[in-house]
């Protein structure tokens, strides 16, 4: 280009004021429709969704009808900034970035004591496209409120994708889980279950320098399993894999278990697994109408752990961001299908009664 030529600045396209998203109408009904695009207040973050990654916690929400139609979920939210409202200085349009739906306030009880999901400020979504909030990553656009504009939002690197950053969130939740069951060097640790949430713990169990053993009865998971890094798989329908840990412990069994399938039944399995004072991790089971048993005696006499870990943590956002942006965890991996945003219904079909060969599922905005 010569030095004489002038380039005309590029400028924002005008706003649109209606969008595309798929709400939630009542149970098992999803309806992709035009809404209005959200407006923008002091302090907000306006966001061009790219990508959103369907979270099982979504799946739940629309089966059972946990949640008051209407709504737009989505929580697992990557995108770019298209406008700012007055007094934001960390972001402005252009900005490709991460952003969280809940952000603790920092002050009171529960975030002394570190317990930040049950920071009632932490239970007020801040991310929203419109209706109840509810993450409303599932359209075109989403609207970060100013608490999640100014604490919630993770910038994305150049060379790393709208798709790969939708793993910030879950990875999040998962390293929280890995560290409440507190996971050490040299342990053995057992996974129940090789889905998309279980294969981040595999990961981030590894990370801690465990020894990984995975249980899954799907083949194809098996295999995803250890090219990740587990040491060994076994398919529960044909081996005991109680025997099958202990076979591998020198009979006292695994120390830690990650449960990431959501069976009740599989809690006292998980139970068993477990040597005497071992730990099990209960991921999956956030369902509130889900009743559990268990033999009592291997809490009171075996004094075994049944630990619990909800959704992210603001302490952890740093490394998890790291752990992605840097690939360490190759998080794309677990990346099998994606559709667009009008076809959201397939997605979520798929994700709540995944085939052999599929794994994460991630929705592309029109």
């Amino acid at each position: 280009m010569s030095s004489g030529t002038q380039v005309e600045p590029l400028r924002a396209p005008p706003m649109r004021r209606m969008m595309r998203a798929a709400v939630y109408r009542g149970k098992d009904r999803v309806v992709v429709e035009d809404v209005p695009v959200p407006e923008i207040s002091e302090g907000e973050a306006l966001i061009r969704v790219a990508a959103c990654g369907i979270c099982g916690t979504d799946v739940k929400k629309i089966h059972y009808g946990f949640v008051r139609p209407p709504q737009i979920l989505g929580h697992e939210v990557a995108g770019t900034v298209v406008a700012v409202g007055r007094g934001v200085k960390r972001w402005k349009a252009g900005d490709r970035v991460v952003s969280f739906h809940h952000v603790p306030c920092g002050k009171c009880f529960y975030c002394e004591q570190k317990l930040f999901s049950q920071c009632a400020g932490y239970k007020k979504t801040g991310l929203t496209a419109g209706f109840d909030p509810n993450g409303g990553g599932f359209a075109d656009f989403v609207l970060a409120m100013p608490w999640v504009a100014e604490r919630g939002m993770v910038a994305i690197p150049d060379g790393v994708s709208f798709e790969e950053a939708t793993f910030i969130e879950p990875v999040n939740t998962c390293l929280k889980a890995v560290r409440k069951a507190r996971i050490a060097t040299g342990e053995h640790v057992l996974l129940i279950g090789a889905g998309p949430i279980g294969l981040l713990l595999l990961m981030l169990a590894k990370v801690a320098g465990a020894a990984v053993y995975v249980s899954d009865p799907m083949a194809e998971r098996r295999v995803k399993a250890i090219e990740l890094g587990a040491c060994e798989a076994c398919d529960p329908s044909s081996v005991n894999a109680t025997e099958w840990m202990r076979a591998r412990t020198a009979g006292r069994g695994a120390d830690a278990v990650l449960l990431a399938a959501p069976f009740p039944k599989l809690v006292d399995e998980a139970l068993t697994a477990a040597r005497p004072g071992g730990r099990v991790l209960l991921f999956a089971q956030n369902d509130p109408e889900m009743r559990i048993e268990f033999g009592a005696a291997a809490i009171g006499v075996e004094e075994k752990e049944i630990l619990g870990s909800y959704s992210a943590d603001v302490e952890m956002q740093e490394e998890s961001a790291r752990l992605v942006f840097s690939r360490e965890l190759p998080v794309a991996k677990l990346i099998t299908h994606r559709f667009p945003l009008e076809r959201i219904s397939e997605g979520l079909a798929l994700a709540a009664n995944p085939t052999r060969n599929s794994l994460k599922v991630i929705i592309l905005a029109s």
